[in-house]
């Protein structure tokens, strides 16, 4: 990793229920020693990604991740174009649905819809880092990756968050070729306990996945009926995201069957 990939890794530690992190924190999160990340943070600090707050001068995002983010949204409106798609997939199906981008090497929440139908839901948080291995969501964009992102990837140490994620690379391989044949994944309490997820990639204009929808319901409600209505409602919503931001489907990817 490059010096220049290295100072912009730091800046995904941060996070809704991490706002400020102090540097001593940021030495322990990235695993670099504390002088190299102090000048990484200087200079993140001096171009305006960063800036200092507090009486601990602790880091938060500076207001050059606000002008970017402001560009991106203009140049590709992901987050304008999705809220509607999340919301009607979330009244159609009734459970919560959200959307997660590719960062590098990172698959991020973007954003989220709740259905106002349950009390009990499946609760996200914007910004929020997901584990390819753990979620439907990871799998989706594994499934349809570049080999050496897959191999990249799954060989790195893959946490355990419920008894039930899967982190063999093997078995989680065997996961990616059925996701292929019907384009769409799963996950039953891979990343928290008691929840069923559905997800299908999202494409780019260059045909490979920039991300992933899903649908995320309690394992108790995923009735015989729900998991016919959640797979079409979702591949449906998931083929006009990608096509309302420009992107295309590869020839791979299966046709809609109720379309």
């Amino acid at each position: 990793m490059g010096t220049v990939s290295k100072a912009l890794s730091l800046l995904t530690f941060f996070n809704h229920g991490r706002s400020e992190i102090g540097l001593s924190d940021l030495t322990r999160l990235s695993g670099m020693n504390k002088a190299t990340v102090y000048r990484m943070m200087a200079e993140l600090q001096e171009s305006g990604f960063v800036e200092q707050a507090g009486n601990d001068r602790s880091y938060r995002l500076g207001p050059q991740v606000l002008r970017l983010a402001a560009l991106r949204e203009a140049a590709v409106p992901i987050l304008s174009v999705s809220r509607r798609v999340l919301r009607d997939l979330s009244d159609e199906t009734c459970e919560t649905t959200h959307l997660s981008l590719v960062q590098g090497t990172q698959l991020n929440s973007l954003s989220h819809a709740y259905s106002p139908r349950h009390a009990t839901k499946v609760m996200m948080e914007d910004a929020e880092v997901l584990t390819y291995h753990g979620t439907g969501s990871g799998l989706a964009v594994l499934a349809y990756a570049e080999t050496a992102f897959v191999s990249h990837v799954l060989a790195q140490p893959l946490q355990a968050h419920t008894p039930d994620t899967i982190t063999n690379p093997d078995t989680i391989r065997a996961q990616l070729d059925v996701v292929r044949a019907c384009g769409m994944a799963q996950s039953i309490g891979g990343f928290e306990a008691d929840v069923h997820s559905h997800a299908v990639p999202i494409f780019g204009p260059d045909q490979q996945p920039i991300g992933a929808l899903a649908v995320a319901a309690p394992v108790s409600r995923m009735s015989a009926a729900q998991k016919v209505l959640i797979p079409q409602a979702l591949r449906h919503a998931g083929q006009t995201l990608t096509h309302r931001i420009g992107g295309i489907s590869p020839t791979s990817y299966p046709s809609d069957p109720t379309a």
